[in-house]
C-alpha cells in the first residue's frame, strides 16, 4: 500500500452537447471538490439539486451504458467522462448536469480530457491509501469474463489485459495490454471511439435509442469497413473497450493496484465486477471494521454538546458530504437510565432521535465548513421506533443528505442495533450563527 495526494481541478469548466442515446441537449459543469469528497453528480434540473455519488452502491443497469442513481435522481452514459477522470487520476469532483444523460462527444474521452486539462489539475493537502488488491476477484457470464489479480511486486495502479472477439472481419480478435497512467491513458486510449455493427443500428432505433448518434460520433462497422469514417488506430475497437472498463472501474470509488484480465465484456459485466471489487477492497482497508474518521474530541470541535448530552462517540464512515455513520455505545452508566424505567432500563426514544440530529448536524456543518454556525433542528417527520435499545447495545446511526440548500438541509437518518432497525426519522435543519 502506498500513499499519494488526492487531486481535483483548479477552476470551473463547462461542456454542452447532445446526449448519445436520448438526443437531448445537455450541459454539464465540472467544479473542484474538497478532499475526501469523491466524484459527485448533481442534478441541477431537479428540485433540491439531488446528488449522486459515483460509487458501486449507486450503480444502475442500462442497455450498453453505465449509470448511477440515488433517491430518484439518475445519471447515465457516464463511462467516458469517468474514464477521463480515472485515467487522469482525479479523485474529487463535482459534476453539475441538467439532464439524466451525459452530453455526448465524438464517441471518445478525448473532449473530456481536454476539458479537464483546461480546468487544470491540482494536488490537495490530504493523502489517500492506494491499496494493492489482496486476492483474486473474478466474474464470468457466458463467453465474457473478468479477473482481477494482485499486482506484481513494485507495480502500482492498474494494468489491463483485454481480448476482444467479433464476427465482423474488420474487428476479428484484438488483444492489448495497457498499464494505466495519465500519460498512457491520453496516448493510448482517450481518443478511441465507441462502435457498433451495422446490423445493430435498427435494433437501437427500435428501442428508441441512439437519437444523438451519428457516423461522426459512433464507428459503424459493416463487414470489412467503417461507414463514413476512418479509424484512429488499427485496433481502435479493443482500445475503446479498455477505455470503457477504465470508466466503469472508477465506480470502485478509490484508487487501487491490480492486474485485470478481461475477455469480451460490456458495461453490464463490468459493473457487476466492480461491485465485487468494491466489497473486497473495502474489507482490505486497514482497520476497516473499526476505523475512526472523527473521535469524540474532534466531534466536540464541531458540535456544542457536552456530557451528558453528547450522544455520538465517534464517526466511522463518511461518504463525501452526503453520508455519515456514527456510533453511540449505550452503557448501563448512562444518566438517563437512573430515572427511565430503572427496573428495566430502556433508552428513551427522544434521545435516539437526538443522537440522529447530532449526527446530521455533524454532516451538515462539515459540508458547509461552517465553524461559526450551528445546525439547529427545524422539524422531524416520519418518525418510527422499531426496537428497544438497552444497556450493552451499540447504536449504529446512519444519516444521508436528501436535500441541501445554503441555510437548510433535509437528512434521512436511522439507528440500528446488530443490523436491526431501532428507529428512523426524516430531519430538517437550519443553519444559524453562533452567538
Amino acid at each position: 500500500m502506498t500513499r499519494i495526494p488526492q487531486r481535483t481541478i483548479k477552476k470551473e469548466v463547462s461542456f454542452e452537447n447532445k446526449a448519445l442515446f436520448s438526443g437531448q441537449k445537455v450541459k454539464l459543469t465540472l467544479r473542484s471538490a474538497p478532499a475526501d469528497t469523491g466524484v459527485i453528480f448533481i442534478r441541477t434540473d431537479l428540485p433540491g439539486k439531488p446528488q449522486v455519488a459515483a460509487v458501486a452502491g449507486n450503480i444502475t443497469s442500462h442497455y450498453r451504458r453505465t449509470g448511477v442513481q440515488k433517491n430518484g435522481a439518475a445519471v447515465e452514459t457516464i463511462e467516458h467522462l469517468l474514464a477521463a477522470v480515472n485515467g487522469l487520476g482525479i479523485d474529487n469532483l463535482f459534476i453539475d448536469i441538467n439532464a439524466s444523460e451525459m452530453p455526448g462527444t465524438d464517441g471518445s474521452s478525448q473532449p473530456f480530457v481536454e476539458l479537464l486539462n483546461e480546468a487544470g489539475l491540482t494536488e490537495q493537502d490530504v493523502v489517500q491509501d492506494v491499496l494493492a488488491l489482496p486476492k483474486a476477484v473474478s466474474f464470468s457470464q457466458g463467453e465474457s469474463s473478468l479477473v482481477a489479480l494482485p499486482p506484481e511486486k513494485g507495480v502500482e495502479g492498474l494494468t489491463i489485459d483485454y481480448t476482444l472477439k467479433y464476427d465482423a472481419p474488420l474487428i476479428g480478435t484484438q488483444y492489448l495490454t495497457v498499464h494505466i497512467t495519465p500519460e498512457s491513458f491520453v496516448k493510448e486510449l482517450a481518443s478511441s471511439r465507441t462502435f457498433c455493427l451495422k446490423s445493430e443500428v435498427d435494433h437501437f432505433l427500435k428501442k428508441g435509442l441512439g437519437k444523438g448518434a451519428s457516423y461522426d460520433n459512433t464507428l459503424v462497422v459493416d463487414e470489412d469497413k467503417v461507414i463514413k469514417n476512418k479509424l484512429r488506430f488499427k485496433d481502435e475497437f479493443v482500445r475503446h473497450k479498455i477505455l470503457d472498463l477504465v470508466g466503469d472501474l472508477a465506480l470502485v470509488g478509490r484508487r487501487f493496484s491490480a492486474r485485470i484480465i478481461a475477455v469480451k465484456t460490456g458495461h453490464e459485466h463490468n459493473v457487476k465486477f466492480v461491485e465485487e471489487l468494491s466489497k473486497v477492497l473495502t474489507e482490505a482497508q486497514p482497520g476497516s471494521a473499526t476505523k475512526t474518521w472523527l473521535d469524540v474530541r474532534e466531534i466536540q470541535n464541531i458540535l456544542p454538546h457536552r456530557y451528558p448530552f453528547l450522544l455520538i462517540d465517534k464517526i466511522i464512515e463518511m461518504e463525501g458530504y452526503n453520508r455519515i455513520v456514527g456510533i453511540k455505545n449505550v452503557t448501563v452508566n448512562e444518566p438517563f437510565f437512573m430515572g427511565h424505567f430503572p427496573g428495566q432500563p430502556i433508552m428513551p426514544g427522544v434521545l435516539q432521535l437526538e443522537a440522529m440530529v447530532q449526527l446530521g448536524a455533524v454532516l451538515l456543518l462539515r459540508r458547509s465548513g461552517a465553524t461559526k454556525k450551528l445546525g439547529v433542528l427545524l422539524s422531524l417527520d416520519k418518525v418510527k421506533f422499531r426496537k428497544s435499545v438497552v444497556p450493552g447495545d451499540q447504536l449504529r446511526i446512519e444519516a444521508e443528505t436528501i436535500k441541501s440548500k445554503t441555510r437548510t438541509a433535509e437528512i434521512q437518518a436511522r439507528a440500528l442495533v446488530d443490523g436491526e432497525l431501532a428507529s428512523e426519522a426524516s430531519i430538517k435543519f437550519i443553519l444559524v450563527d453562533k452567538e
